[in-house]
């Protein structure tokens, strides 16, 4: 992995902090050099299981928005003058899983001024895929004072 994509994740893994993505243990580990997809794990645990004991569709969602938001982030030019918010998620939930490792694979179709457009594939250690979802993004400049 090149120098400036290692210094990029480590500056996504930094934003966590006091966020949902560090309460789901949602870790980055993998930028594309034309940072056009990223690649983050997070284990299944019992606090994001639903009452049956498989791991819940809304949890699958916010690992999927947060691995789809981050890249848009890291799309944006002026990060410190620009937030990205997501507007529109989707998921179809192909497969249930119980316990083990998710992946999720973000990758950037659309990448405007002020819209984004993701597709986040999340799967298994045996790289089953358990969701398919897209998302749009809103980038919004921050208003100068």
């Amino acid at each position: 992995m090149e120098e400036k994509t290692k210094k990029l994740l480590k500056k996504l893994n930094s934003l966590k902090k006091d966020t949902l993505m560090n309460e789901m243990f949602i870790k980055f580990i993998f930028l594309s050099p034309k940072i056009d997809f990223l690649i983050a794990k997070m284990p299944i645990s019992y606090k994001i299981l639903q009452p049956f004991g498989y791991l819940h569709g809304g949890a699958t969602v916010a690992f999927a928005e947060s691995v789809g938001s981050s890249l848009s982030f890291m799309n944006i030019k002026e990060q410190e003058n620009e937030k990205v918010f997501n507007i529109e998620i989707s998921a179809n939930h192909v497969r249930s899983i119980k316990k083990g490792m998710l992946f999720a694979k973000a990758k950037i179709f659309h990448k405007g001024k002020t819209l984004h457009v993701i597709q986040i594939t999340v799967f298994n250690e045996k790289n089953n895929i358990i969701s398919f979802c897209k998302m749009t993004n809103i980038i919004i400049k921050k208003k100068r004072k």
